[in-house]
């Protein structure tokens, strides 16, 4: 059985997250999306519509799902074995 290398996949899924976040602060500038960035304002300090919002919102998402992927990838591995 085949580990699954941790931090790849914490890389990966911090880089697709942070872009969702991202293009989201992005979308609700022009009216789409307002609700799920209020969602997520809630939870990354500094996320709202905003460029500057956008890019601070993507840090703190990248930072989340990193985490999470390493977590995952760990637990993975702990039980395949």
């Amino acid at each position: 059985m085949t580990n699954i290398n941790a931090k790849a996949l914490g890389l990966s899924l911090g880089i697709v997250w942070s872009a969702l976040i991202f293009l989201s602060a992005i979308m609700a500038m022009f009216g789409w999306a307002d609700e799920i960035v209020k969602v997520f304002g809630s939870l990354y300090i500094g996320y709202t519509p905003t460029i500057i919002g956008a890019i601070i919102g993507a840090v703190w998402a990248f930072v989340d799902a990193f985490i999470g992927g390493v977590l995952i990838a760990w637990l993975y591995n702990k039980f395949a074995k």
